[in-house]
């Protein structure tokens, strides 16, 4: 029926390492203004493009993409815990109609969800269950890593799917922008943590659980003290990613390798796909227009922090 795009940048760090209260403040309103948009909007049903960072998706079997058809989110960084309200014939239905047009993505009925996927349900309904939620996964940290393009074609498969629902469909996207917080890489790790990554990670025991998140928040005190101790934000290529986003140009990152993009931006980078997913969705419902734009380099999130609407041009909310 009618679509609208909400792309959120998420941080883990909110609470633990945060910027001024101007910043804060800022942010909150950004926010607050994607809420009442959301809520003027009254989506029947949310597809929510988000990445991993090995708490949910692991190398016993990484998938490129996966679409739950139930999930839960497990309460990492203090973000909400429990079940999704997944509508799950819809699900299967999205997963079905993706393969047909020829990209391949994995299905899940336990899906585990973190803070990626969580923050932006809590932020934007206050809760898990408020609405029913079809969550796409988007593989953004371990290699090797899905392109540009097939991140694309994966959006707008799942867009001319939706178009054919007769609902309003609210194309979430969480991630980005420029960032490389300390992720472990499977191929400079060994022993434990590389067992942890090949899947034992997905029950952390609580005391491995809480090193981790200490080990962040350690970063991030660095990283504001330091900008070299991480590699760097990249305003200027976040404020170009959202411009071609701006633009409809969607192919334009095509060419874009992984490898450059890594070298560019940060090697988490690579969530902003869930971005170029959930606009390449909403393209087919035709042309569409931006609003809510935001943009900070917020480096006590570690996190080029950035906010991206739109909606058909023929639509109003």
């Amino acid at each position: 029926m009618t679509a609208l795009v909400e792309c959120l940048s998420h941080t883990p760090l909110v609470g633990h390492v945060d910027p001024q209260q101007a910043v804060l403040d800022e942010v909150a309103a950004v926010i607050s203004a994607a809420r009442e948009r959301v809520a003027q909007f009254q989506p029947d049903l949310v597809v929510l493009f988000s990445p991993d960072h090995y708490n949910g998706f692991f190398y016993d079997v990484m998938p490129s993409f996966c679409i739950g058809m139930a999930a839960h989110a497990i309460g990492d960084f203090g973000t909400l815990a429990g079940a999704l309200s997944v509508p799950q014939t819809l699900a299967e239905s999205c997963a079905t109609a993706v393969l047909e047009q020829g990209v391949d993505a994995a299905v899940s009925y336990r899906m585990q969800l973190d803070h990626g996927a969580a923050q932006p349900l809590e932020l934007l309904f206050g809760g898990l269950r408020e609405v029913p939620v079809i969550p796409v996964f988007i593989n953004s940290v371990a290699t090797p890593l899905p392109s540009f393009q097939r991140a694309r074609l994966l959006g707008a498969a799942i867009g001319r799917w939706a178009r054919e629902q007769n609902l309003r469909v609210l194309f979430l996207g969480s991630g980005g922008l420029s960032h490389q917080p300390p992720v472990p890489e499977l191929a400079q790790v060994e022993g434990l943590m590389a067992d942890r990554l090949k899947g034992s990670g997905r029950y952390l025991p609580a005391d491995e659980r809480e090193a981790r998140t200490q080990r962040v928040i350690l970063a991030a005190q660095r990283f504001v003290h330091d900008q070299n101790s991480l590699h760097p934000l990249n305003p200027e290529w976040d404020q170009q990613f959202l411009d071609t986003l701006s633009r409809g140009e969607l192919a334009a990152f095509d060419s874009l390798s992984n490898a450059e993009l890594s070298a560019v931006a940060g090697k988490s980078t690579h969530e902003v796909k869930t971005w170029v997913a959930a606009f390449a969705a909403l393209q087919a419902f035709g042309p569409y227009q931006c609003s809510g734009r935001y943009y900070r380099e917020i480096p006590e999130w570690i996190a080029g922090f950035g906010a991206l609407s739109a909606q058909p041009c023929a639509a109003g909310l």
